[in-house]
């Protein structure tokens, strides 16, 4: 298989996303207040005794910059163009290109991913104005790295899955709110997930939602050490695993129904 057409449909997603200079500018502001919100709300509970398990002041205020700048990218909705192209009724001419449409949608999806990546540099320097951010040592930067690769290979298919229900649905705006208020509470992108208590945080730690933020995130800050960093990370790979064979079967579904709808 030829990979050039896949990196031409990737070049054009960043020339497309980089088009709209005030949105990136309103998302580097949205996300330096949010910094700045979530330092002074951590300070206030911390002041009232109320800290996460093994996250002193400081580890938490670097958990949540760095969980705001994991978002610039984490939060690109790369497969949105399976929902659009669905409603405009192009995805039947798609299917007849000799491409492969999943790793279309993926080259669209990195394409947009790398402009939002570029902004993490602008953004940090703005965070850095107002918070200090703990560094880790170099092989803990390596597993976070690794993790947070896998965490949004691990997004990237729950997205893929969550518009392929247009298939069906035509409309997949609530199911994918369900979904993202769900995700919000229980990756660890808003709250370490070690706040929560007994049996609840063991339940959610096992969810595949974890595996998109609160595994990276506790492997930067030291709540996981390196002793668990493979045991960490496989887990993640296991999720991927599965929503990868679950979008695999649900797209071959989806292009069946495309093809005895058409005759």
């Amino acid at each position: 298989m030829r990979l050039e057409p896949y990196l031409e449909f990737a070049k054009k997603a960043f020339a497309r996303e980089a088009t709209y200079r005030m949105e990136v500018l309103t998302e580097i502001g949205a996300l330096v207040l949010r910094v700045y919100i979530l330092r002074s709300l951590w300070t206030a509970l911390y002041a009232q005794n109320a800290a996460p398990i093994n996250l002193p002041l400081h580890g938490m205020i670097t958990y949540a910059t760095v969980a705001m700048l994991m978002s610039l990218v984490l939060e690109v909705d790369g497969t949105r163009l399976i929902r659009e192209k669905i409603r405009e009724g192009t995805i039947a001419t798609d299917l007849m290109k000799p491409i492969s449409l999943p790793l279309y949608f993926f080259s669209d999806g990195i394409g947009q991913t790398l402009l939002h990546a570029l902004l993490v540099v602008p953004s940090l320097f703005c965070a850095l104005a107002l918070v200090h951010i703990d560094v880790p040592p170099p092989p803990t930067i390596v597993a976070f790295a690794v993790s947070f690769a896998v965490g949004y290979g691990v997004n990237f298919f729950v997205n893929f899955l969550m518009n392929s229900i247009a298939f069906w649905t035509l409309e997949t705006f609530a199911a994918q709110l369900i979904v993202r208020w769900a995700s919000d509470l229980l990756s660890g992108q808003i709250i370490p997930l070690t706040l929560f208590p007994g049996i609840v945080g063991r339940i959610v730690f096992g969810l595949p939602f974890a595996a998109i933020y609160s595994t990276p995130l506790l492997i930067y800050v030291g709540v996981i050490p390196s002793s668990q960093w493979a045991a960490a990370i496989a887990l993640q790979v296991g999720w991927l695993a599965v929503f990868a064979l679950i979008a695999s079967a649900v797209w071959r579904a989806a292009s069946n129904r495309i093809v005895i709808q058409g005759g």
